[in-house]
């Protein structure tokens, strides 16, 4: 099985992909949201967790032990290849450390340069382009083909535009929602930190309503009005996708995201891994 690692500044997802040709049957109750999440796919489970950059290469390989340990597995005897997606320089050392201590034999792909993309990147300078970016580009052609737009709500909410040929043309970038409301909370004494549910309606009857309002409303406005104006430039077929840790709490009042894959960065770490080892999990 394929372990794909995608380390963002607040959280990291896990995933492991079952081998070539092995149904994946959805053992976990359910993949989240709609067919976007077909366990056909291959994503046998799934696991989210805190992004912590002084966590040792040791003590990495013990929480992935304990975490496939307990659906019953192996990690040894299950793994056949190991993919990394990370924004966090430190993470990045210590997983590729892990990966070379403790699975030696097993290949290892971390997505930077010299990684063969399959995906023509027309930045300026393509070293800018962060791997997570990288990797739901891949992921969002590899399913929806092209044009299409990939919007992911997590630290940073990022755009990512990908051409009617599969060509990565570039995006955007915002402040996400957990380092604007940071900066609310820390900036107004007044305000205080408030469950993120839907409000009783667009104009708030109180300062719990009115902050649930701005967050919800506000960002999917911002979403909606980006992706008007990129699929403006690439073209109005453009397929949008949201993903990310906060895509489905965002994407439900988004009038334009078609489609919440939750592990498209996985994705398309599953795809990069292909290009470069080869099929065989």
């Amino acid at each position: 099985m394929l372990l794909a690692i995608d380390v963002g500044n607040t959280e990291s997802v896990v995933g492991l992909y079952a081998a070539e040709g092995e149904v994946a049957a959805d053992e976990q109750g359910g993949f989240g949201i709609g067919l976007e999440n077909d366990p056909l796919r291959g994503l046998r489970y799934h696991w989210r967790l805190s992004s912590v950059p002084d966590r040792t290469p040791d003590e990495h390989a013990v929480l992935l032990t304990q975490l496939l340990d307990l659906e019953g597995l192996d990690i040894h005897s299950s793994l056949s290849g190991i993919a990394v997606c990370s924004s966090v320089p430190a993470m990045t050392a210590a997983l590729r450390q892990m990966a070379l201590r403790w699975f030696s034999g097993v290949p290892l792909v971390v997505v930077g340069p010299g990684v063969r993309s399959g995906m023509p990147i027309l930045y300026d300078d393509p070293r800018e382009v962060g791997p997570d970016r990288i990797a739901n580009a891949l992921g969002a052609f590899h399913l929806y083909g092209g044009p299409s737009l990939v919007v992911d709500l997590g630290t940073a909410t990022t755009f990512e535009a990908i051409s009617a040929a599969g060509e990565y043309l570039g995006g955007a970038i915002t402040p996400g929602v957990a380092i604007s409301l940071e900066a609310l909370f820390q900036h107004a004494a007044a305000l205080r930190r408030v469950e993120l549910v839907e409000p009783r309606a667009v104009i708030g009857r109180s300062t719990a309503e009115s902050i649930q309002s701005g967050v919800l409303f506000g960002f999917a406005a911002q979403v909606d009005g980006l992706c008007r104006r990129i699929r403006g430039e690439l073209g109005e077929s453009a397929t949008i996708i949201a993903t990310g840790g906060l895509a489905e709490l965002i994407a439900p009042y988004s009038e334009l995201v078609q489609h919440v894959e939750p592990w498209l960065t996985l994705e398309g770490l599953r795809v990069l891994y292909d290009r470069n080892v080869g099929g065989r999990r």
